[in-house]
């Protein structure tokens, strides 16, 4: 196994395992989602708190989880062309879309991100609702989490992607 075939596989797992966690939230959303409508309309109350946590959960599965839907192949994309390419074509089109459009818009995320994430936490920012969450520091944090999560995922593309044009004829 070659060092970057190795370096890739171990930036998947961890992708692997951040998409395995995180996908739990999907059912805690729903049950909590369940309980919050059992309380407006049976009970008629309404907890700002748990409104505010479905929120927080779906920013955390969708932010968390791009890293694992990339490593799956699962984003949307025009399949017209790709389908009909062989592997070094897959190849170059994942090692291009990841060089010139994935790490650079992740970068300018990251980069416009930094200071209205830094000055959320400068004033550990928490909920406009007197009632709800006092950790909106946090889930302003995801846009530096995503980005970099991307990147990491991106780079195991760019290293499975040279792979395929290093291995030689023949070889598996």
């Amino acid at each position: 196994m070659t060092r970057l075939t190795a370096l890739a596989q171990m930036l998947d797992r961890f992708s692997a395992a951040m998409g395995k966690y995180i996908s739990w939230l999907a059912l805690l959303m729903v049950l909590v989602q369940f309980l919050l409508v059992l309380a407006r309309y049976v009970f008629g109350i309404g907890i700002i708190a748990l409104q505010e946590s479905v929120i927080y959960s779906f920013a955390l599965l969708f932010m968390v989880g791009a890293a694992d839907t990339l490593r799956r192949d699962g984003h949307v994309r025009i399949d017209i062309f790709y389908e009909k390419l062989g592997d070094k074509g897959r190849a170059a089109i994942n090692l291009l879309g990841s060089l010139f459009l994935l790490i650079p818009v992740c970068l300018v995320i990251l980069i416009l991100s930094w200071p209205y994430v830094s000055g959320s936490w400068q004033i550990m920012e928490g909920s406009r609702e007197g009632a709800g969450l006092p950790f909106l520091f946090l889930l302003k944090s995801l846009l530096l989490v995503f980005p970099v999560t991307m990147i990491l995922q991106a780079i195991a593309t760019i290293l499975r992607s040279m792979n395929v044009f290093l291995r030689r004829e023949g070889s598996t």
